[in-house]
């Protein structure tokens, strides 16, 4: 990768590891669900901004969005934003980066790509971290659970999105899709739910740590992702999840005092083990 390409992935995995850190942030003055309608309503505007108007058409097509929005954004970003309410955003990141680990089991169990000893033996190290972490207690069990049920949604979200690059959308428009579709379905779910008219005004932190997840988090690393996967390629790009996690512990210690405890540094030094056998590291 060149020098750009190092520093645009540095960027974007601040940028999503900054996810977990803003999510901490808004929960303090926002129930769950308004923290994630935020996001991707907020998100879904900015993406609008940067088409330019050239939006994705047709039924069959946002039908296809809508799966992917509830996949890749209302189920999984509704399930940290609950986890997180218990467990700290750096955890989370760190079984957040089990989603390729996931995605091999999804893709041979679709048959869409057969797992190779090598992989097979990758996505038992990895989880065998994720077993030592539930065991140990590093964190409440359910909200763990409810994390790597996240990174399954994002894994089969991966094996869904592939249509999309035959049905000729631009990866910028499947990123708006998805979030708008999101933001559509979360809309009433939200209005019943939370009836943010009777929710206290919440204070300045908290409005920007929204805006923050939703412009930087989702908007902009969706732009960025993008144009990186295609300078860098996507077996480079699978770098960003080792420096999710990183970028998350820097954020939580920096601002919110937050430790990572001896099980959670060992959880996820088995990830990335398993992590890199699943990659298959190659030089570019």
């Amino acid at each position: 990768m060149s020098l750009s390409d190092w520093g645009r992935l540095i960027l974007l995995s601040l940028l999503w590891g900054g996810s977990f850190f803003f999510v901490e942030v808004a929960l303090t003055g926002l129930p769950p669900l308004s923290v994630v309608w935020g996001r991707v309503t907020l998100g879904a505007l900015a993406l609008a901004v940067m088409l330019r108007g050239h939006l994705p058409r047709g039924a069959g097509l946002w039908r296809a969005l809508a799966v992917m929005g509830v996949l890749n954004n209302v189920i999984p970003f509704s399930l940290f934003a609950l986890a997180q309410g218990q467990i700290s955003g750096t955890l989370a990141a760190i079984l957040n980066a089990t989603t390729p680990l996931w995605g091999v089991l999804v893709a041979h169990l679709a048959g869409a790509e057969a797992a190779t000893p090598r992989r097979v033996a990758g996505v038992g190290i990895g989880f065998a971290g994720v077993a030592a972490m539930l065991g140990g207690g590093a964190g409440a069990p359910l909200a763990m659970l409810a994390c790597l049920a996240a990174a399954l949604s994002y894994a089969l979200a991966g094996l869904w999105g592939r249509r999309f690059r035959a049905l000729g959308v631009a990866p910028l428009q499947a990123a708006f899709g998805q979030v708008m579709a999101a933001s559509l379905i979360l809309t009433p779910v939200w209005l019943l739910h939370d009836q943010p008219w009777a929710l206290p005004l919440p204070a300045a932190p908290v409005w920007g740590a929204v805006a923050g997840i939703a412009l930087l988090s989702t908007a902009l690393a969706y732009a960025l992702y993008f144009r990186l996967l295609a300078s860098a390629g996507a077996v480079n790009l699978l770098l960003v999840t080792f420096l999710i996690p990183v970028s998350a512990a820097a954020l939580g210690a920096l601002f919110l005092g937050e430790s990572v405890g001896w099980r959670e540094a060992a959880g996820f030094g088995l990830i990335v083990a398993g992590l890199w056998a699943v990659a298959g590291r190659r030089r570019a």
